[in-house]
């Protein structure tokens, strides 16, 4: 049944990523009215995080906010599609790296790990590779139940040499690839919620505690790998610019959890600038009235 329904929806999916952008952006509108207006996709989830991050903003600006939040949602999860027949010119166009960031990464005699959130657009970050990275480029990412769907996602996500692993054979292509000389930069969407059981360290995000997964840190201080943040600005509709800020060089000589709360501090500066590119609809703040687990770390950031 899967693969029924993915083959009456791919022809489709291949027609929208091959309309001119003029047309493309029209349907996004036509999207943005279904999602946001009948149907009402995770809305109350929505309102939610909004009122429990912005308790100062009026319920106006806050209401701007979610109206905002789902166009660009929907842009963004089309954009996605596009990327099927998206040219390397047109991509490196509309998603511009800083090419002085991406030859500190070449300059570099260690290997990367690059943190970002859900935030503006983490899909067209595979155009990275089109700006003369020299390490192999690597994005962890959950495998998608749907065998189809997943085998699609990630035909988009490597058209331009990024390799897709999952979360759990992470630390095995780290070995290998040290154990070949070789260098790479590793992606991750660090800003994921963790089981409760599994919730080791919580921090202050938003003006909330709660938890976050301290993997990235965990790897890059056992692997001894630079870490890097990604910050994707939204310029316009379609066009984005990116920069790698630095998070440390020498991760083992950093404080526990200081890694994560630097890229937690990152994150929370753009949400706080730009709200509505943040993606409100995922349930970040889930565990924020749960009982923290005894063997658990509470560090905030301006500790």
């Amino acid at each position: 049944m899967q693969g029924l329904v993915f083959w009456l929806v791919y022809p489709l999916l291949w027609l929208i990523s091959i309309l001119p952008f003029r047309l493309f952006y029209i349907l996004s509108d036509f999207v943005f009215i279904v999602i946001y207006h009948l149907v009402g996709y995770r809305k109350k989830t929505v309102v939610k995080n909004l009122k429990l991050c912005f308790p100062d903003k009026s319920e106006k600006d806050r209401k701007q906010i979610e109206r905002k939040f789902y166009r660009h949602m929907c842009d963004m999860f089309l954009e996605t599609i596009k990327t099927l027949n998206i040219s390397k010119k047109e991509l490196k166009r509309r998603f511009t790296f800083n090419t002085d960031d991406i030859e500190k990464i070449n300059n570099l005699d260690k290997s990367t790990l690059l943190m970002c959130g859900h935030y503006a657009s983490y899909e067209w970050m595979v155009s990275m590779e089109l700006y003369g990275l020299k390490p192999k480029s690597y994005g962890v990412y959950k495998r998608i139940r749907n065998t189809k769907l997943d085998k699609l996602i990630r035909g988009i996500r490597e058209k331009f040499n990024t390799e897709l692993i999952e979360s759990h054979q992470a630390v095995r292509t780290i070995i290998r690839n040290q154990q070949q000389q070789q260098l790479s930069i590793y992606g991750m969407i660090a800003d994921q919620s963790p089981k409760l059981h599994k919730a080791n360290f919580w921090t202050d995000f938003m003006g909330v505690t709660i938890p976050f997964f301290t993997a990235s840190e965990k790897m890059a201080t056992q692997f001894d790998m630079a870490v890097v943040y990604l910050e994707v600005k939204k310029v316009k509709r379609g066009f984005y610019e990116a920069r790698l800020k630095p998070i440390s060089i020498e991760p083992r000589n950093e404080a526990e959890f200081n890694i994560t709360k630097k890229y937690v501090s990152f994150l929370e500066q753009q949400i706080q600038e730009q709200p509505e590119f943040y993606l409100w609809t995922h349930k970040r703040w889930k565990h924020k009235n749960a009982k923290v687990p005894k063997h658990a770390v509470i560090s905030h950031r301006n500790s």
